[in-house]
């Protein structure tokens, strides 16, 4: 059975294991059918426990908007976290503020000794769009600042942590600026901010991305909803598109949708491992009638090509 609330949409997510349990931590707001895009604005990081990726047992939520004043008082949004190398767990998070109407996205971190009970660090936030490579706000451009889900990858070498970021270019055309921003730090707290990993290319934004290694070559999967640039090169639009690369740090170059389609039905897709071998889990999007879902799909079962693409196997958005 799939990750369901009811009475609240959930969507975003993110995963560890610890173990033989698998922690995902996910986006959930108050059902809102009337602007179901409010649901950005009152929501906070939920979290659930399964040892199989399919029953889930609910737990406290990780993370809630902080107090009236703060950086992050309006929504707490997508992150990633990965164990922290003095102990423990780090958690990077997107907080916005209801001062700034929830337009400008900043990232803070967060610990926890066990993944259950996180504390927010007093020096929030930690990670910030730096105008010499990214847009900042500026609503003729776009509609919001963007400098979101960060993707948080330790070095295979150890000794640093490097951020992948939804963000924007500075420059170009506004409804093709979407970039993977890219920052590094050896302590989760302290980053150095560098230019796009990858590119514009068409995205207006390219969404909650996940970078892992498999096989021969690194992985970047992100998701981009439809528009008229995209779908000069994606006729099946709405979806996951998927990235490879030689070296963590790019270039990567696009090899197609994981996927894609006009009905918007799955969206934010995570490959995980497990004993059965690779899967990806998204979030249900839209139905049929074209209304929110908003619940976690079962794991689906992907294949590595030899050419480094992803094959998803098997799915069922409905």
């Amino acid at each position: 059975m799939s990750l369901q609330l009811p009475g609240r949409w959930v969507w975003d997510f993110w995963l560890v294991q610890e173990g033989s349990l698998w922690h995902v931590f996910f986006l959930h707001a108050p059902q809102t059918p009337r602007d179901p895009d409010r649901r950005h604005f009152s929501a906070a990081i939920g979290h659930a426990v399964s040892i199989d990726l399919i029953s889930w047992q609910l737990a406290e939520d990780a993370l809630t908007p902080g107090p009236a004043g703060s950086w992050d008082d309006m929504a707490t949004w997508t992150g990633s976290a990965v164990a922290h190398p003095d102990g423990g767990w780090a958690m990077l998070y997107t907080g916005v503020s209801s001062s700034e109407q929830g337009l400008v996205q900043r990232i803070g971190i967060a610990r926890s000794d066990d993944l259950q009970t996180w504390v927010k660090h007093p020096e929030n936030p930690v990670l910030e769009a730096d105008a010499r490579w990214y847009e900042l706000l500026d609503t003729r451009m776009w509609h919001d600042q963007a400098w979101r889900d960060p993707w948080l990858v330790e070095d295979p070498a150890g000794g640093l942590f490097h951020a992948f970021i939804t963000a924007r270019a500075g420059s170009g055309d506004p409804q093709c600026r979407g970039v993977i921003g890219y920052a590094t730090s050896v302590d989760l707290v302290n980053w150095d901010v560098g230019p796009p990993i990858v590119a514009p290319d068409g995205f207006g934004h390219m969404e909650v991305p996940q970078v892992f290694v498999a096989g021969e070559y690194w992985h970047l999967l992100f998701s981009a909803p439809a528009s008229a640039q995209v779908l000069r090169s994606h006729p099946s639009c709405t979806g996951t598109f998927h990235a490879i690369s030689d070296e963590l740090t790019g270039p990567y170059r696009e090899v197609g949708p994981l996927f894609c389609d006009h009905k918007e039905s799955l969206y934010g897709g995570k490959i995980v491992v497990t004993d059965k071998g690779r899967a990806c889990l998204a979030f249900r999007y839209l139905d049929r009638a074209g209304d929110i879902v908003g619940e976690l799909t079962d794991p689906m079962p992907v294949e590595l090509a030899t050419d480094g693409s992803l094959i998803l196997l098997e799915s069922h958005p409905y």
